[in-house]
């Protein structure tokens, strides 16, 4: 009778040990993209991507000009167009690719992340990029890990995005996301 409570209390860990197992399995796809709950807390690394804090940010912006941001922060997509639901701003010079953190992307926009990244690295892989959305935001994660699943090498992720950079007093502009082309369009997305 003395061992019935810690028998219980195991038991009892054993279920809830697997009731977040299958819940953590959820959070990510097949190919091990953040799929749900975008927004909260991030690893602090990501393999082939290096992180940077606002100073590293701004060195690197100072010595490589060429560096592409990469604002993948989201936006409703509805009738096949961009419903604005609330005004957006953006790190200067940001290519905004709304929607393209997500984990299971849809066919338009893997065509559409795959478009921009090659119109902006003119098909050079050494280009450097740098994804951010906002503090605690997977979808710059996943971002730069499909970046560097596509083969591009230079690439960055600034994990704690617009906060961050608006929390040092550094200027943000209103944005728009990239245009998505017709012709990226599926058809069980057209009306």
């Amino acid at each position: 009778m003395k061992y019935r409570l810690p028998v219980q209390a195991g038991l009892l860990l054993a279920s809830l040990l697997l009731v977040c197992a299958a819940h953590s399995e959820e959070l990510f796809d097949a190919d091990g993209y953040r799929s749900s709950q975008y927004r909260s807390p991030t690893p602090s690394s990501l393999e082939g991507v290096q992180i940077l804090d606002t100073p590293a940010l701004q060195k690197l912006l100072a010595e490589r000009p060429d560096t592409r941001l990469i604002d993948v922060y989201r936006r409703p997509w509805v009738q096949n167009r961009f419903i604005e639901d609330a005004p957006h701003a953006n790190l200067p010079g940001s290519l905004w690719l709304a929607n393209a953190g997500d984990g299971n992307l849809a066919p338009q926009w893997q065509r559409y992340f795959t478009h921009y990244l090659h119109q902006q690295s003119r098909g050079d892989v050494r280009q450097p990029f740098v994804f951010y959305c906002r503090s605690d935001c997977w979808l710059s994660w996943n971002a730069a890990r499909r970046a560097h699943a596509m083969g591009y090498r230079q690439l960055y992720w600034y994990r704690d995005g617009i906060d961050a950079w608006e929390q040092a007093g550094l200027p943000l502009v209103p944005a728009q996301p990239a245009e998505l082309p017709a012709a990226f369009l599926t058809p069980a997305a057209t009306p």
